[in-house]
């Protein structure tokens, strides 16, 4: 007899247009199987949809050794495990349930703390997903990814793209370095590249 086994991805995520949206808090989620079930809803900023940028331009602009140098500068701190997701072409789903789905396709549940944090993001769309895990949104709140979220919306409306993602990979860093410091025995659990699919 199979017994289906379902991972729990837990915490709130934030949905934002680059360019005058406000903050979509989700309810947290009780499985991955719940969270593909709900409806998110996404705030589209009024008169942008036709300001697309190519991922290719996005990703030219991008410095890709700054953020993987932040990812290891944070890590270094902590047990906590963040990583980078640049979605390649069009985004044809809600953006939140994408981010949810990476989370889980990344393995990223099955961190020996479950506190990893997963930045996504969607150049053509315009659009971010912030998604943390069970353990670090206990411990942090909603008050705190808002902030994080609207640090790096900042930088992304002024197209400083890296610094939205270096300053988000900051302030989540510092968090898991308050609620989850290093240890001499547990090894880095996550590659650091930022991915490109």
């Amino acid at each position: 007899m199979a017994v289906a086994v379902v991972q729990h991805v837990e915490a709130v995520r934030y949905i934002f247009r680059w360019a005058g949206a406000r903050a979509v808090v989700h309810p947290v989620a009780d499985s991955v199987a719940l969270a593909v079930e709900a409806a998110a809803s996404v705030v589209e900023a009024p008169g942008q949809g036709g300001n697309k940028m190519r991922t290719k331009k996005f990703l030219s602009k991008l410095e890709h050794d700054q953020i993987v140098d932040a990812i290891r500068a944070a890590e270094s701190k902590t047990s906590g495990q963040i990583r980078v997701y640049i979605q390649r072409g069009k985004l044809n789903a809600d953006p939140l349930m994408v981010a949810q789905k990476k989370f889980h396709r990344l393995r990223m549940y099955k961190t020996s703390e479950r506190n990893a944090v997963l930045i996504f993001i969607a150049p053509r769309a315009h659009k971010f997903a912030v998604v943390g895990d069970q353990a670090i949104h206990e411990r942090c709140g909603e008050e705190f990814w808002q902030q994080v979220v609207d640090g790096m919306r900042g930088h992304f409306q002024k197209e400083k793209f890296s610094r939205a993602i270096v300053e988000g990979i900051e302030e989540v860093g510092k968090l898991l370095a308050v609620h989850f410091p290093k240890t001499p025995t547990l090894a880095n659990e996550l590659p650091d590249d930022v991915i490109e699919r």
